[in-house]
């Protein structure tokens, strides 16, 4: 018999809970459509506290080495894989669309400082990241 609770060993490294694992979903919207974005998300059947980043930018890297800016407004929130469904059918039916949505495992949005996004297909570009906050850098 031992003083110590039992606790399950955990073998892998995402944070679950009953909607599945917690992931970070970021939108890159028009500043002019934000307050559309912000309402249609409210919409939804869960809780969305959305960090907003004004000064962001997507960056495209082409196959010849340059890079291409597009300045954007960033809304992230937290939110299980269970939910994802519910997100893009209300991004849809308001009109925004869903593949706009970049999704994250929580971890690794934490853990790393940039990453590199899904390239969709037929895509003209080789990569493709987002930058929160711009920089005098990035033009």
């Amino acid at each position: 018999m031992s003083v110590w609770p039992e606790t399950p060993s955990v073998s892998s490294s995402s944070l679950s809970g009953g909607d599945g694992d917690l992931i970070s979903v970021s939108i890159g919207v028009d500043p002019r459509f934000l307050e559309s974005l912000l309402e249609t998300l409210a919409q939804v059947s869960f809780p969305v506290n959305p960090q907003i980043y004004h000064d962001a930018a997507v960056v495209y890297v082409y196959p010849d080495g340059r890079e291409q800016t597009e300045n954007t407004t960033l809304v992230e929130f937290p939110a299980y894989a269970g939910q994802l469904a519910e997100v893009r059918t209300a991004l849809a039916a308001r009109g925004f669309d869903p593949a706009a949505m970049e999704v994250t495992g929580m971890l690794e949005e934490i853990q790393s400082e940039s990453r590199l996004a899904p390239l969709p297909p037929g895509a003209d570009y080789v990569a493709r990241y987002r930058v929160k906050r711009k920089t005098a850098a990035v033009r």
